[in-house]
């Protein structure tokens, strides 16, 4: 299974202290899906402000990608700039 790790304080009014656990999906539309099943308000909140990480690349538009079974998966807070 995917395993996911959260970095940054803005996830834990959902997440409380956990920062890694594993998911059940095979695609990024899919994790974000289990995310807010398991803690309601994640997924829009990982959507809007923060970056992925998939297997140590990042990137833009995640949502259709494939995750493999042994994928390490890693949200990060979105980096502001201007």
């Amino acid at each position: 299974m995917p395993k996911v790790s959260i970095s940054g304080s803005g996830c834990r009014p959902f997440i409380g202290e956990q920062t890694e656990f594993e998911v059940e999906a095979t695609s990024f539309r899919r994790l974000i899906k289990e995310l807010d099943a398991r803690f309601p308000g994640l997924g829009e909140h990982v959507e809007e402000t923060m970056a992925v990480a998939i297997d140590g690349e990042i990137h833009q538009d995640a949502y259709g990608l494939q995750l493999p079974p042994d994928s390490e998966i890693f949200l990060i807070p979105k980096i502001g700039g201007g």
